[in-house]
């Protein structure tokens, strides 16, 4: 799932406005809905979500996007502004690869902006990649508890890893 800011606003990367963010995510926990992994761009959000059901599915991406707006606002000192400039963009996942690249995609997506390909492991402090457990190398995560959910369909939880654990120096590929 893809969020695009408003045109505008500041870097959703700013520290104030990511954690807000990361306060909105923490808060939209719902028994049908879960956060996956998300990370935060300067003018979008990233996150992989799981749904029971399409019902679930929407209703808990209504809850994150108003969760956002009203803490996003807050943390701006802005209160009529227009935070995001569209509805979001969704894609459903249905192979192991698609999964794998996506979580590539989400955990990475900085290093796309800062157009760099592979290399140094770097971790991005704005996003859920510092909690994530499917690197490749051992990490010791961070003494405070993960914004986001584990997983509980099979394709998020265990059926990517068949196609290999992440190295922290992949990163998403761009368009050719």
């Amino acid at each position: 799932m893809t969020l695009r800011i408003a045109k505008g606003l500041p870097s959703f990367r700013n520290e104030r406005v990511y954690l807000a963010v990361e306060s909105a995510i923490r808060a939209t926990r719902k028994p049908d809905f879960r956060i996956v992994e998300f990370s935060v761009q300067d003018d979008h959000i990233h996150a992989l979500v799981e749904g029971d059901d399409k019902r679930s599915l929407e209703r808990g991406l209504r809850s994150l996007i108003a969760r956002v707006t009203k803490r996003v606002k807050k943390a701006l000192g802005i209160s009529r502004a227009k935070v995001f400039g569209d509805r979001y963009h969704r894609r459903d996942l249905t192979s192991p690869r698609q999964v794998r690249n996506a979580l590539v995609y989400v955990l990475a997506n900085f290093k796309k902006h800062l157009r760099m390909t592979q290399g140094a492991p770097r971790i991005d402090l704005r996003s859920s990649a510092q909690w994530f457990t499917g690197w490749i190398q051992n990490r010791q995560l961070p003494a405070e508890s993960s914004p986001v959910e584990p997983p509980r369909t099979w394709l998020a939880r265990v059926g990517w890893m068949k196609h290999g654990l992440i190295h922290p120096g992949e990163a998403p590929r761009s368009p050719s």
